[in-house]
């Protein structure tokens, strides 16, 4: 029998751009020697972890892949097996710089950017709300399965606020999710909050706990690197996103390397810090094509593309990483921060 081995997940915030992840999860769930310790998710990455906890606490990895289904054919995904070979032809790219391009697009970008949306009618938060009303949030709160942790922005101190266990709610999830120039701010036992992306996309912290497996699988969404300079008033505004997106993560990382570099000189006495081991799924030469149009306007084309990019990323992590779980590092964190 094949060697099974417990991981924890970390899922990135992205938008519609979470159906990568969500691709990356199908193909996880599907290989029986992967178990899976905790989550810790962000926006789009807390909606796909509530899908899998709500699955998996029932002790069901079939269930959390419906669960995942589910919940991105509600964002707008197409999955029927006759439909989906015609978004092969269809360029990710062009449909991207299409809706960035569009002008009813640049008119709700401008809009967005001039009006407050405590000025406009409260319902966009609402389709959000159907499609996370399909998930069992008595499974999601359990203690069975793996551990579950939501992040998002506190308003008022500008900190991560950490919601497990029978915290996580609809609210939660909504709160994780919030948009500041799209979405009023999820009050919450009298708080406010925005998108946990400004704060932890996601949160490596809460998976260093010494009852839970060394290895973290961070899967990414937001490109870490972008090698041509963006000249272009909307390829800067694309990079000022990703670059605020990534921030928290990249803090956190390099945390993990200063740690690793004590452990390997001997500065840190073995089991005194807990040496982590990450890993990454990732495509960034597929998410450098998509601009942030494709993260707020959902289009089944790109959604079916990312969750196919999503999962052919996990299966070469599984052939290649798979043998160097809870060995070490795949991720050259040395070679990152150098």
């Amino acid at each position: 029998m094949a060697e099974m081995h417990r991981i924890n997940l970390a899922l990135q915030g992205g938008g519609a751009h979470g159906a990568f992840t969500w691709g990356a999860l199908d193909e996880l769930l599907a290989d029986e020697r992967i178990e899976i310790a905790a989550i810790s998710g962000t926006s789009a990455g807390a909606l796909n972890g509530a899908a899998v906890k709500c699955g998996l606490a029932t002790g069901s990895r079939a269930l959390a892949r419906e669960r995942l289904e589910m919940v991105w054919s509600q964002v707008g995904a197409v999955t029927d097996v006759w439909i989906t070979p015609w978004f092969a032809v269809t360029s990710p790219l062009a449909i991207s710089h299409a809706i960035e391009m569009s002008p009813g697009y640049q008119m709700m970008d401008a809009f967005g950017r001039a009006v407050s949306p405590y000025a406009l009618p409260d319902t966009a938060p609402d389709a959000l709300r159907r499609i996370i009303s399909h998930l069992s949030f008595d499974r999601i709160c359990s203690d069975v399965g793996p551990v579950f942790h939501v992040g998002a922005t506190n308003v008022r101190s500008g900190k991560i606020k950490l919601f497990t266990g029978a915290e996580i709610s609809p609210e939660a999830i909504m709160a994780s999710a919030c948009l500041p120039t799209l979405f009023p701010a999820v009050e919450i036992d009298g708080e406010h909050y925005w998108d946990g992306g400004y704060t932890g996309n996601p949160a490596l912290f809460p998976l260093f706990d010494r009852a839970l497996p060394r290895d973290i699988l961070i899967i990414n969404i937001n490109p870490l690197d972008r090698p041509e300079l963006p000249v272009t008033a909307r390829d800067i505004q694309n990079r000022i996103n990703e670059i605020s997106f990534n921030t928290s993560l990249l803090r956190e990382l390099r945390a993990i390397e200063f740690v690793q570099r004590l452990v390997r000189n001997g500065t840190v006495g073995p089991g005194q810090m807990k040496d982590v081991l990450v890993h990454m799924i990732a495509d960034d030469a597929l998410m450098r094509q998509l601009s942030v149009a494709t993260k707020t306007v959902p289009n089944a084309a790109v959604m079916n593309a990312l969750r196919s990019a999503g999962a052919t990323a996990a299966k070469r992590f599984l052939d290649q990483d798979f043998d160097d779980l809870g060995q070490r590092s795949t991720v050259d964190l040395e070679a990152m921060f150098a």
